[in-house]
């Protein structure tokens, strides 16, 4: 019998614990980035590795700007885009997540996410890039960790500060200036329309910036910019 209690408590209690002090961890790093900026993330260090596997001196481009000083524009392009309920929700949007699983039960596999910004922003701050369902489950608890701590603006300005555009190339200053050689509060309607609809695919569209579904997707988004409400 005392076997058996030893062997439940490495078998349950200590992942169990485990478990709860990474949350306590994610929950307590959020709070800090309240009024501190993340110098990395999860997403970045892991890509940055994979870049300096062909190139050790390989460096990414990202420079931190505030919030005030990202275009309006660029803005409002991804909400249209990513997430045209951003101001509204509670940081997930569970409609999108039920059209998700029932694409990914029609595929057979994990094709879709319906991850809000909140939620792309969990993923980029700690996790990987695995499609799986036990870390959709982990990113939905740390989008409300976000949302707790943080208002909409300031979960906006990390996510624009830290998402990747490219090649090595993270952050709204850094897109900008890799793309069209201006500042993020120079991007015009179209430059930033452009821009959001890179995201899904980034590292894609910085080799392939000329393809017919770009053009399409980039005058999608420009008509629905003006009404994206801004946090």
């Amino acid at each position: 019998m005392k076997i058996l209690r030893k062997l439940l408590f490495w078998l349950i209690v200590v992942p169990v614990l485990l478990v709860l002090l990474l949350q306590l961890y994610f929950f307590l790093q959020i709070g800090w980035w309240v009024n501190h900026n993340p110098d990395s993330t999860s997403f970045m260090r892991h890509q940055l590795s994979i870049l300096q596997e062909k190139n050790p001196k390989a460096q990414l481009k990202q420079k931190w700007i505030p919030y005030k000083r990202i275009s309006n524009n660029l803005k409002r392009a991804i909400i249209a885009s990513e997430d045209s309920n951003f101001s509204e929700h509670e940081g997930v949007d569970w409609d999108a997540l039920q059209k998700a699983y029932e694409k990914n039960i029609k595929k057979g596999k994990v094709v879709a996410g319906g991850s809000t910004i909140t939620q792309q922003l969990a993923k980029n701050l700690f996790l990987s890039g695995e499609r799986s369902y036990l870390r959709k489950g982990q990113e939905v608890i740390i989008t409300y960790m976000l949302e707790y701590w943080m208002d909409k603006e300031r979960i906006f300005e990390i996510y624009l500060n830290v998402v990747e555009w490219g090649v090595g190339v993270f952050g709204a200053e850094a897109a900008a200036q890799h793309y069209y050689g201006v500042s993020a509060a120079q991007l015009s309607a179209a430059q930033a329309a452009r821009l959001a609809v890179m995201l899904p695919n980034p590292r894609f569209y910085d080799v392939h910036r000329g393809t017919a579904y770009l053009g399409r997707r980039t005058d999608l988004i420009l008509r629905r910019m003006n009404s994206a409400a801004l946090p």
